[in-house]
């Protein structure tokens, strides 16, 4: 994986840094941005952490998680290289209308934009984390248990635990030596996807009595009054959008998340070669090839017949 030049003297040079990453983190965005953190400032680096949205109760069990800042304060006035982490645009990460003096992208998404003075865009990397796995050791930083965990969560979560097309050799050597570093697999998988909630579960099974299957797409929706009635939030969602892929028939899973009134959020799954993040970008949103989504503002009926007639121009993909 060859990394930028300007990226590294960049990394070495400045003093002040603003990690930050899309609005919604998942687990890649949280810990490739706490082991970047922890990484810089071992390197005597004054480091700050910022997402608009709170850290998912999923993802809390990540060292540092509590160091994330949900308002910039005055940190703009240090004047820091911000870096965004597995996102490529202001907006994405709750930056619009700030004026910066220097930035930087660390990049894996299929849709991108031209944003960044020192750009590091690796459409092939199977994760953020992956990337910032490949950095720090070009830094020559040693690393930590704390961040071996979160690296080897951030890699988990992108690849499906090291189940999706995207785990190849980087991957899984990357995965052996963060846990030869201490990150404890059984540990990370037991709190990804056997600590949920009772609320989440009820959540989950309330989701999937919406399933609508047809043409080898697989829909599941979430609605405010679902949320109120469950005591659930936005977050707790997070990895539905996976679980109608489980049945052979399907090649694209869709979950519709009612933001609201009228006003959607549709995450998209695939597999093989489905491209869901051309669905996607014809939507205004963005993604990979097998994960990607999109806002929308419609009713359920029209935003499936938006999907429907989109995903006919990509199943032939298979």
């Amino acid at each position: 994986m060859r990394i930028p030049k300007d990226l590294i003297e960049a990394f070495r040079n400045e003093k002040v840094f603003l990690l930050t990453t899309h609005i919604g983190p998942d687990g890649d965005a949280i810990g490739s941005c706490l082991a970047l953190a922890e990484a810089l400032k071992s390197l005597g680096k004054a480091v700050f952490v910022y997402d608009r949205d709170p850290v998912p109760e999923c993802y809390r069990f990540m060292p540092g998680c509590r160091t994330f800042r949900s308002s910039l304060g005055r940190i703009m006035t240090k004047h820091p290289l911000v870096v965004l982490l597995d996102c490529n645009s202001p907006d994405r990460a709750a930056l619009t209308g700030y004026a910066f003096r220097k930035t930087a992208v660390i990049d894996h998404h299929e849709t991108e934009s031209d944003f960044g003075d020192i750009r590091w865009v690796e459409r092939s990397a199977a994760a953020t984390g992956l990337m910032v796995f490949h950095l720090v050791r070009t830094l020559g930083v040693q690393l930590t248990k704390s961040m071996a965990t979160n690296l080897y969560t951030a890699i988990a979560v992108d690849t499906g635990t090291f189940r999706y097309s995207n785990t190849d050799p980087d991957v899984l050597k990357a995965g052996a030596e963060l846990v030869e570093a201490g990150a404890r697999p059984g540990a990370i998988s037991e709190h990804l996807y056997e600590d949920w909630k009772k609320k989440r579960f009820e959540l989950l099974v309330r989701a999937l009595g919406t399933l609508d299957i047809s043409d080898g797409i697989a829909f599941i929706h979430v609605t405010r009054d679902m949320h109120e009635k469950t005591g659930t939030t936005e977050s707790d969602t997070e990895n539905f959008a996976n679980f109608p892929r489980i049945i052979d028939s399907v090649k694209i899973s869709v979950l519709i998340r009612e933001v609201d009134r009228g006003r959607w959020k549709v995450s998209m799954r695939s597999k093989g070669r489905v491209n869901v993040a051309k669905i996607a970008a014809a939507n205004g949103g963005g993604g990979h090839r097998n994960a990607a989504g999109f806002r929308i503002t419609a009713d359920l009926a029209t935003i499936k017949k938006v999907i429907r007639k989109a995903g006919g121009a990509v199943l032939p993909d298979l």
